[in-house]
Order: C-alpha cells, then structure tokens, then sequence
C-alpha cells in the first residue's frame, strides 16, 4: 500500500457525497441523579456525590427522577417529537471503569421521544434535520489520565476515576442521517448543534456548557459515491465545543477521502477529536446493538406519561429561539443576509444583551460583527470569549454617541478593555482618549492645515467645500486622531468662508 495523500477538502466534496449524523448527549440540571438522591453541582471533590445506588452495590435499588422525566418530555416537544404513551428503561451492559455497575440504565427500542425535527437557518435557507430519538439515560463517571502531555490515557503514568457524574440524568438526542449536504456538511454539523443547544437552553433544563461536559456530541461521518449507497461511518466521540464540530467533520471527510483514494476500506470505529490539531485518531471498534445486549431494566416500572400531562407541557414551552430570532430580525430592521452573518457569527444573544444594556441595535451589531468577530477569528475562539461583555460593548458605543469617543478611539479603547484595563470609561480616562471638541484648543491645528495647505484652503474659499475633508484630515492627523471631526470641519469652514 502507498502513502496515503490527503486531498484538499474542494477535492473532496467534487467528487464524494457526505452524510452525517449527530448523536448529542445533553445533562439535566436536576439537583439529584436519575435514579437516587446524590445532589449533581459541577466541582465537587472527586467521589463525594455517590451512594450505593449509583455505584451499582448489591441490593440497591433505582427510583427514578421525575424531574428528568418531564425535562426529557419538554425537550422532545420542542424538537416536534411524538411522546410515547408507554415506554420502558433498559439494561445497556458494558465495560468501562468509569461505569461502576458494567451496565448503564438507558433506553433502546422504546425511547421516550421519537419521530421529529429541527429546522436550522443556513446562508438564508432553512434545513429541517430529522430526529430519530430522545431518550433519556444516565451518565458514566469521568476517568482522569494523569502523568502525560495530553490528558489522554496514551503515556499517562496513571489513570483515577471520578463516580460524582456516574447516574446524573442523561438526554441523547440522535438525528437521522443528513444527506444532499455537500460542501456544507461541516457548517450544517454545527449550525444544528448551535441550534438545538439554544433551545435546550431557553428551555431551562440544561445549562448547556460544554466547556464542561454538560453538552458532548458524537459526530456520525461517512462518504460515498455520487449515486452509490453510504459509506461505512465513522463515530468522533465526545466532541466538546461548536467549532469542533465542524472541524471534526470536515477533518473526517478528508480522511476518508484520501484512504478511499489509496483503496483503503474505512472501519466502523469510535475516533477522538484533538483540539490541538483537527485531526482524529482511532478509538475502538464500534459496537454494535446486539454488543450491548440490551434487556428490560427489571427494577424499575415503565412509563406511561399521562397525555393531558403532555399536553400541559407543550402548551406551556417558551418562545424557541428560531420564532424569537425572527422576532428580533424584525425588531432590528435587519435583511436575511444581515440576520444570517449576525447567526453565523454566533452573535444574536450578545446583541440583544448589549441592546438590553441601552445600545441601539446598529451600534451593538457593528462591535461585535466588526472588532469583536476579527479578534475572536484570530484567537480561535467563540465570540462570547473575547474578553469583552455585552455591557462593556454598550458603554463603548453611549461613549461615541455622546461624542466623547469617535470610532478610531473607540477600537483603541476595545484594545483596553481586552486587555483588562477596565470598563471603556475607565479605559479612555487613564488613557487620556476622549475626543477633543473645545473651538479654542482646535483652533491652531486648524491654522496649520490652512497654511499648510494652500491650494485646498483656496478650493474651500472658492465654494468647493467638499475639499475640506483634506483639512480635516490634517487635522486629525496631527491631534492623533482625537479631535471632533464635525467641530474641525466647522471651524475650517468658517475661517475659509
């Protein structure tokens, strides 16, 4: 076998069709576990939330959570599923030392959510992704690989296992195969993983954060053919943050191309996703249903939620963030193009807080679409994680407003507030940046333009005032661009005419 060559991704997607699926696994903010009283707050001490039910000892029995059960049922409605009249747990039995029982208690052929879907808005388009399931579940333990440079259980000296997560309540949402694509799988990945975070969110269930493990998706990549049936799929695990996602499936889809190129077959296996790189790297063969040997959980009842019960809760789910956003573009006076690259930068809830903060809509959508965007490019980062809060924004934006600040300062004063010099006010004080508008102290850089500037200032004297722009610029030239504009223009003006 030759060396395998990855080929561009335009390469790829010219020549092979994508599918993907999503398999996203979100924790409920219940205060206890799914199946005991162990309280759930994020940060404990290692082992210091378990008791004989959720580590698996002899003789204990699970009850489970109504809390989850209704945020679980809450969550299916709002992604436009059938909720199950009858429904049961089942025994999912494995290996892991992170899953004290060697078995989890899930559900398998009869989840509690089926049969849905989600729209998403894409460069002015909308994408319905079909879901396939909600269930609900509980989570593992988190295992610790200490002694290495990676974190990773390859060259740590040792590995300790943390149960606090073992038996919090678990949602696994799982898509349908998504299809027809393209050169966009990656973007659709992670516009609906932005999506669906977003509602779980305004449903205040979760808190969604998956710089903590309350939010991981599984990340389904396959290609094939035009024309031909889908390839065999690969699973990234675990993938913990919206731009990974849409670089695991990107980094995928070049892969297999190039070992599809070279003859290769691909194997069905779980990968790990390594933020350093892009890249993805084996796991473990993937199992299959019948591995698990799955069977009905014999401690625990089945459910049969009440349909008038349901019916409740549906009446009652908030505005989702799809209705509220096309809300706001209407708010905000805003084309679909504007509101998709406001989507696109992941900005909608940052705008609308900096508009609560006292912005106007304009002004807030031209710091964070602008600077802000740029600066979180560089850095490699979410817009949220800057450095700059949606009230800094708006006490930028009050600044220029008023006059104190124009725009050029305003971009220096943004580089004070990343940095951590403080609010802009604080920043443009100690700085020494407020816009000069005083007539007295304008008027020698006023005098110097003209006199510097002859031919410009006869132009102005002869009724072409469109040349004072030259001396206005010479003047914010030579106060560091900290003079009022409009008050130069004015004075020069008035002195030429």
């Amino acid at each position: 076998m030759g060396a395998i060559v990855s080929p561009s991704y335009e390469d790829v997607t010219s020549r092979y069709e994508p599918v993907v699926g999503l398999e996203t696994h979100v924790e409920l903010g219940t205060n206890t576990k799914m199946f005991c009283a162990c309280p759930t707050g994020f940060g404990a001490a290692p082992n210091t939330q378990i008791c004989p039910v959720c580590l698996g000892l002899p003789g204990s029995l699970p009850v489970a959570n109504a809390a989850a059960i209704e945020a679980t049922i809450r969550i299916g409605l709002a992604l436009n599923c059938t909720i199950a009249s009858w429904c049961r747990f089942a025994r999912k039995n494995y290996f892991y030392p992170d899953m004290p029982k060697n078995y989890q208690i899930s559900q398998y052929d009869e989840p509690l959510c089926g049969e849905g879907w989600l729209d998403i808005d894409l460069d002015g388009e909308t994408v319905r992704i079909g879901i396939e399931r909600v269930h609900l579940e509980e989570d593992t333990g988190k295992t610790l690989h200490v002694g290495g440079a990676t974190g990773r259980i390859h060259g740590a000296s040792e590995s300790l296992v943390d149960y606090n997560r073992a038996g919090i309540p678990l949602v696994e949402i799982v898509t349908k195969p998504i299809p027809g694509t393209g050169a966009r799988a990656p973007q659709v990945a992670r516009a609906y993983v932005t999506e669906l975070r977003d509602v779980v969110r305004s449903l205040g269930v979760s808190d969604v954060r998956m710089e903590q493990g309350s939010m991981r998706c599984d990340v389904n990549t396959s290609l094939n053919l035009p024309g031909a049936a889908w390839g065999t799929r690969t699973e990234t695990k675990n993938v913990n943050s919206l731009r990974s996602v849409e670089r695991a499936v990107r980094s995928e889809m070049v892969r297999q191309a190039g070992l599809l190129d070279a003859g290769v077959p691909i194997h069905q296996e779980t990968r790990h996703f390594h933020e350093d790189t892009g890249d993805t790297t084996p796991g473990r063969s993937k199992e299959t249903a019948t591995d698990y040997r799955y069977f009905p959980e014999p401690d625990l009842v089945p459910l049969a939620p009440d349909a008038a019960w349901v019916a409740e809760l549906k009446d009652a789910l908030p505005e989702l963030p799809r209705v509220h956003r096309q809300r706001l573009q209407a708010a905000w006076e805003l084309s679909d193009a504007e509101m998709a690259a406001v989507l696109n930068a992941g900005a909608v809830e940052l705008i609308e807080q900096t508009v609560a903060a006292g912005a106007t809509a304009a002004g807030a959508r031209k710091w964070w679409l602008g600077d802000l965007a740029r600066r979180a490019n560089e850095q490699g980062v979410e817009l949220a994680a800057v450095g700059v809060t949606p009230a800094h924004v708006a006490a930028l934006q009050a600044l220029v407003d008023e006059g104190r600040l124009n725009d050029k300062l305003a971009r220096v004063v943004l580089e004070g507030v990343v940095a951590g010099e403080g609010d802009p006010a604080a920043v443009m004080s100690a700085r020494g940046l407020a816009v000069v508008s005083d007539t007295g102290a304008l008027t020698a850089a006023v005098d110097a333009a003209i006199e510097a500037n002859p031919d410009v200032a006869a132009k102005v004297r002869d009724g072409k005032v469109a040349a004072a722009g030259a001396l206005v610029g010479a003047v914010m030239k030579t106060t560091g661009g900290q003079a009022d504009a409009r008050t130069v223009r004015e004075l020069i003006i008035a002195r030429l005419s």
